[in-house]
């Protein structure tokens, strides 16, 4: 019999599973779109019509005994794949390098007469023509997709090597050593050990996501402590996030996130649909994806979003559950996103942009409408501009798109608007975006709008007309920031989306974005001979402050103004949640500049403060002698009390030590249902304890014991968390020794 005609290239038809539906006239099987799904094998395939004593016996040829994944995280697959981080007993490896593993026979293998093949399957209906059921020989004459050699041979054990080829499906697949005899294939038994793990590989320069930079790749793979700023661009916050990828359990449950959106096997090698399908399911908008997202400041039902450490529990729980996880904001969507890159092994980061543009329209414009005495209409203004939005980068090439427009993509997993009939965004290549080629998939013209909207002033007839009064092109986009490779500061990126404000280059970029579409105000209307300023402030929750006005008359004439003071609390995404100041005032100088003190005082905010903390004053006003409009807003943030982190003694692995949360209340009320978290890569798992209530002035004091799992720096990171005060965090920092 033929070397061709004595070795399979496809397996034997699985047992077929239930389908959903009927299928019948349409498919001949039901669809593979399940990784946690395995075909059964037989352990005898024959190859001839059984005789009249039966099938011939195979006990002559070779057997297999004993097959050695080389799976330990000390060993060479892991430790040359990058894989020794992941917390499982399994073999994971990287597409596109080789791997080895040992196989050990009943007897000596003779290469030219015995004949065996390494067999691996993925979903329910393995097939080769699909890249499915993948067999590897070890002969030069005979090879498949996959690369294979035999490396060593001595006594009964051959090491033979793989490499799987670039561009294979990236998920969990089953391994089969099959010896091939004139009569038919003898096969192992399934064995769970036998199970492995196949990802992408950004050392691969064959591979789409691909990295040729260690220190990126360092950074937007293996490091597991992220930090997402938030807060104002003026003012900028911290915010550290574990994202744990490689935790127990964490890889399994991203393979189920794509099990659960019921994608194709097929798809899954192909960054671009693997990472568009995700953004998607991130959220539970259109298809109970992970998380379910919330911006009430009620988060009873759940868990609030500013109490999150990190993405371990997350994940886990949608796992174990297959329900929504409740409830998260943008941070967290991008935070358990970039856990789901990088556990999959797509370099990725969290990106925050400062003053981000909702745009649900494509008209490059926020709209803001005050009345005839210069007072914001607020039944007619409806847009907002968030004083942040978190989203991420992965990096990939990009083959649907012209030559260059690779590299850095941007996905967007909170519901804002649907793209191609799901909440989802990207990816959408940076390049494209800094260009004006919003006409690129995916929902380019969505991200460009984010960052280059103008902010638009109306004044509002009484006949409804609108007359332009202001128009601030610079206010949208205003920076965009992400953590720096291999430091713990950050990184400003806003040149890798926009040229710099009013530049040639800014101009003709516009230009070209409104040739597919977008439409934007080009007038400017002439500007008032009065400025108006207002000061950066930097105050604390439960503080009274000052508001400094700044009147600065531009003529040598007298100007009267009246100017009303509107201050709200806002969420982040500024919309506003109550106004606690409504102030008007009238002013009347004929010098240069006059200042105006504002009181503020703590108990006309502290009841209706949401979890971000932000007061947003806009200040607009009518010149009498002139019918002009002057407007100014500024944002502050209200910074909130710090926790005290602290660890006893020399951190050492697997020896035992204790972390202490402390936190004093700072206000005169009690805090009530206070829930405290803390976690830390690679020194402790999630822990959480709720404490009922701490009076006013009194002391909180939580420790708990752990013990270090591997050497290197790391951090602990805590949350304190109530309705009556979000956003309370600290942190410590630690070398564990080995």
């Amino acid at each position: 019999m033929s070397d061709t005609s004595a070795t399979p290239t496809s397996p034997p038809a699985p047992t077929p599973t239930p389908s959903k539906g009927n299928r019948r006239g349409r498919k001949a099987g039901p669809a593979d779109n399940s990784n946690s799904e395995f075909a059964n094998f037989p352990e005898v395939e024959y190859f001839i019509a059984p005789g009249p004593r039966g099938y011939p016996p195979l006990t002559e040829f070779l057997d297999i005994w004993d097959v050695d994944m080389i799976r330990r995280i000390d060993e060479s697959n892991k430790l040359e794949h990058h894989t020794e981080l992941y917390n499982s007993e399994n073999l994971i490896v990287r597409r596109g390098q080789e791997f080895q593993i040992k196989l050990t026979f009943n007897r000596p293998y003779k290469p030219d007469e015995d004949k065996f093949a390494v067999e691996f399957t993925i979903g329910s209906s393995p097939q080769f023509s699909k890249g499915t059921y993948i067999p590897v020989f070890f002969t030069k004459e005979r090879q498949s997709s996959w690369a294979g050699r035999a490396i060593a041979n001595s006594d009964n054990i051959v090491t033979v090597g793989i490499t799987p080829a670039t561009n294979c499906i990236v998920g969990k697949y089953n391994l089969y050593v099959a010896v091939v005899t004139p009569y038919g294939v003898r096969r192992q038994r399934p064995d769970k050990s036998r199970e492995m793990y196949i990802l992408f590989n950004p050392w691969a320069k064959d591979d789409a996501v691909f990295l040729d930079d260690e220190m990126e790749r360092q950074e937007c793979v293996m490091n597991e402590m992220g930090i997402i700023y938030h807060g104002a661009y003026n003012d900028v916050a911290e915010r550290s996030w574990n994202y744990g990828q490689f935790n127990y359990g964490v890889l399994d449950a991203c393979l189920f996130i794509l099990d659960h959106s019921e994608m194709p096997i097929i798809n899954r090698g192909d960054p671009v649909k693997v990472t568009r399908q995700a953004s998607a399911m991130m959220n539970s908008q259109d298809d109970n994806g992970v998380l379910v997202g919330d911006w009430s400041g009620d988060y009873i039902y759940g868990v609030s979003p500013t109490s999150w450490t990190g993405s371990t529990d997350i994940l886990i729980s949608y796992a174990r559950s297959k329900a929504p996880v409740r409830y998260a904001q943008c941070w967290v969507y991008a935070g358990v996103f970039n856990t789901f890159l990088r556990c999959l092994g797509i370099p990725s980061r969290v990106v925050t942009n400062f003053f981000s543009a909702h745009d649900n329209d494509g008209n490059l414009k926020t709209d803001i409408i005050l009345d005839e005495n210069g007072k914001i209409d607020k039944n007619r203004t409806r847009d907002s501009v968030w004083n942040y939005h978190c989203w991420n980068e992965c990096y990939m090439s990009r083959p649907d798109l012209p030559q260059g427009y690779g590299g850095w993509q941007i996905v967007d997993a909170t519901p804002q608007e649907t793209s191609d009939g799901m909440y989802r965004c990207g990816p959408a290549s940076v390049h494209a975006i800094k260009h004006g080629e919003i006409c690129f998939p995916y929902d380019a013209a969505f991200v460009f709008a984010e960052v280059n909207s103008d902010v638009v002033f109306y004044s509002r007839r009484r006949d409804g007309t609108l007359d332009l009064v202001k128009v601030n092109r610079t206010h949208i986009g205003r920076m965009v920031l992400t953590k720096a490779p291999g430091e713990e500061t950050r990184r400003d990126i806003t040149s890798q989306y926009k040229f710099p404000e009013g530049s040639a280059e800014e101009r003709t970029v516009l230009e070209k974005a409104e040739e597919y579409g977008c439409k934007r105000v080009k007038d400017n209307p002439s500007l008032a001979d009065v400025d108006l300023t207002l000061p950066t402030l930097e105050i604390s929750v439960g503080d009274d402050f000052e508001l400094d006005l700044e009147f600065v008359n531009h003529t040598k004439e007298k100007r009267t103004v009246a100017a009303y003071i509107s201050g709200s609390v806002v969420y982040y995404t500024g919309v506003p949640a109550m106004s606690p100041v409504q102030t008007p005032h009238c002013s009347n100088w004929p010098q240069k500049s006059v200042k105006e003190l504002v009181q503020i005082e703590s108990k006309k905010y502290m009841q209706h403060l949401v979890e971000q903390c932000n007061l947003n004053f806009i200040v607009t006003g009518k010149i009498k002698e002139t019918g002009k409009i002057v407007t100014a807003t500024k944002l502050v943030t209200l910074h909130n009390p710090k926790l005290t982190v602290e660890v006893s003694g020399n951190a050492k692995v697997n020896e035992e030590m204790m972390v202490t949360v402390e936190f004093t209340n700072p206000f005169s009320f009690s805090l009530e249902d206070v829930n405290v978290r803390m976690e830390g890569p690679g020194v402790m798992l999630p822990r959480r304890k709720t404490f009922s209530l701490i009076l006013g002035g009194s002391h909180l004091t939580w420790t708990e014991l752990f013990s270090p799992q591997r050497p290197g720096k790391t951090r602990i990171i805590a949350t304190l968390d109530c309705p009556s005060l979000r956003q309370v965090d600290g942190q410590v920092s630690l070398t564990v020794e080995p």
